[in-house]
C-alpha cells in the first residue's frame, strides 16, 4: 500500500452520512462463525487497519457481566468489559476519525445497565453522548468534528 494512500485527500467536514465507513463484520472472531474464538485483540487489530465501525454482539454473561460472542453457536465468550478496553486503547492510534460501535445488545436490562456503565467509565469523554434528531441527515456533524469520538448504534 502506497503510504501517501493513507492519508485523507477529501473534505471531511460534510454529515457523517454522506461518507463510506470501513466496516467490520464479526469483529471479535479469529476464524469462522460457528467454532472460532472471540478474542479481544481483533478490534485492536481491525482498528489499526483503518476500520472505523465494529460490531459488538453482545450477550448475557455469568455473575451479571455482558459477554461478546457470536449466539447460538460455539464461539467462545470474552467479557465486554475486556472489549471496551481494547477499543479504548487501540481507537485512534492510526486514525483520529470517530469510531462507531454497532452493538447488536441480547442483554437483559440489568446487562444493559452495565454495558451503559462501563461505556462511560472506560470511554469518559471520547463517548459521544449528544443527542442527534435522525430526521434531517444534514444535521449530522461531520467526521472532522467527531475526530477523537467515539459513537454507539444499537
Amino acid at each position: 500500500c502506497n503510504p501517501l494512500h493513507r492519508e485523507v485527500h477529501q473534505d471531511m467536514g460534510q454529515p457523517l452520512c454522506h461518507y463510506f465507513i470501513a466496516s467490520s463484520h464479526n469483529t471479535y472472531l479469529s476464524g469462522d462463525q460457528l467454532l472460532s474464538q472471540s478474542r479481544a485483540d481483533m478490534y485492536a487489530r481491525v482498528l489499526q487497519a483503518g476500520c472505523r465501525c465494529v460490531e459488538v454482539d453482545c450477550w448475557d454473561g455469568p455473575d451479571g457481566e455482558p459477554v461478546v460472542h457470536h449466539g447460538y453457536t460455539l464461539t467462545s465468550k470474552i467479557p465486554f468489559r475486556d472489549v471496551a478496553e481494547t477499543i479504548n486503547k487501540y481507537a485512534f492510534i492510526k486514525n483520529e476519525f470517530p469510531v462507531i460501535l454497532s452493538i447488536e445488545n441480547h442483554c437483559s436490562i440489568q446487562q444493559q445497565k452495565k454495558i451503559a456503565q462501563y461505556l462511560k467509565e472506560i470511554f469518559g469523554d471520547k463517548l459521544d453522548l449528544s443527542s442527534v434528531s435522525t430526521g434531517d441527515p444534514r444535521q449530522l456533524p461531520s467526521p472532522q468534528d467527531l475526530k477523537g469520538k467515539i459513537l454507539v448504534k444499537v
